[in-house]
């Protein structure tokens, strides 16, 4: 007897090996599964602006670095004693208005870069819901924890969506010819906007993702969001928000993933990396005996071995 319903995931056309590289922008499937992906040693590059929820955030991420922008002042406003940008999350953000921006343009030419050779381009959409600067109608993927009264909230209609990534999909067409374009909707529930918002939100970017594989047959999508509303339908795979996805779920979504992405001689590969990454995070109680100086030096030995078995892999 089955007791649970199981989601049945096309076979892609395509694999992710270790000799690929990868950019994901978006919401929390992008962290963690990039953090996934970044722990067992795979070329990536994740969030390059920093976490992004909104598909219109996201396109203008992109945008940013199909043309490879380089910010300068009149981009930053200061708030809170430090200099931000709307494009940007906080992490970038500075009491030096030359460390902000040095930080914020050298990602974007390292992350440019890594998008014009990289073999996948992965997004996540969170929430259909958007954030306007009533000032200059731009849409902010952050509000740096500006008054409410600063911006105007509104929810992105199917046909907006279909119509950005359509022109959006041509360019990225143009930079990258030869990159694979993956869909995936934030199991994450945004729980602010009200039940019935988030479900319409939610609705509304299945949709346009559907439309654009219509419009597209080469787009694919990988259902994170189903997976967790459908097979993990159980508070269990929550954590104690009650709205974010647990270890237990991440880990479930992880398999699912390099099931139906990795070929069987990248699992395997990833098996030996992941015993390498593991050893690397063992915490010794008393690190300054023999045994452990031992233990480091055989695990000096086991890279060395793995790097000139796999030279395609920074180990």
């Amino acid at each position: 007897m089955d007791f649970r319903t199981e989601i049945k995931i096309p076979n892609p056309t395509f694999d992710i090996s270790y000799k690929d590289e990868l950019v994901m922008l978006g919401s929390c499937f992008t962290e963690n599964i990039g953090k996934k992906l970044s722990g067992s040693k795979f070329k990536i590059d994740i969030n390059p602006f920093g976490i992004s929820y909104n598909p219109l955030s996201i396109e203008n991420s992109i945008r940013i670095l199909l043309e490879k922008k380089q910010f300068t002042e009149n981009d930053l406003f200061f708030h809170h004693g430090v200099w931000n940008n709307f494009a940007h999350h906080g992490s970038f953000s500075d009491i030096s208005k030359g460390v902000c921006l040095q930080k914020i343009n050298e990602r974007i030419n390292v992350s440019s870069d890594m998008l014009k050779n990289a073999n996948h381009l992965i997004i996540t959409f969170g929430t259909a819901w958007i954030y306007e600067l009533k000032e200059t109608k731009n849409v902010v993927g952050n509000c740096h924890k500006l008054p409410e009264k600063t911006f105007d909230r509104r929810c992105l209609s199917i046909d907006e969506i279909v119509e950005t990534y359509t022109n959006l999909t041509h360019c990225i067409r143009l930079f990258n010819p030869a990159i694979n374009i993956i869909f995936t909707v934030s199991p994450v529930r945004h729980w602010k906007d009200g039940a019935h918002e988030n479900q319409l939100s939610k609705s509304i970017l299945l949709l346009a993702i559907d439309k654009l594989q219509q419009t597209f047959p080469n787009l694919h999508y990988f259902p994170a969001y189903e997976i967790v509303m459908d097979e993990l339908r159980d508070y269990r795979f929550y954590a104690e928000d009650m709205l974010h996805p647990n270890n237990l779920a991440i880990n479930y979504i992880w398999e699912k993933f390099s099931e139906t992405y990795f070929s069987a001689e990248t699992i395997n590969i990833q098996r030996e990396v992941d015993e390498i990454s593991k050893a690397e995070a063992h915490k010794p109680f008393n690190p300054d005996t023999k045994a452990h100086q031992d233990f480091l030096l055989k695990l000096e030995e086991k890279k060395k071995m793995l790097q000139g078995k796999y030279p395609f892999i920074n180990i």
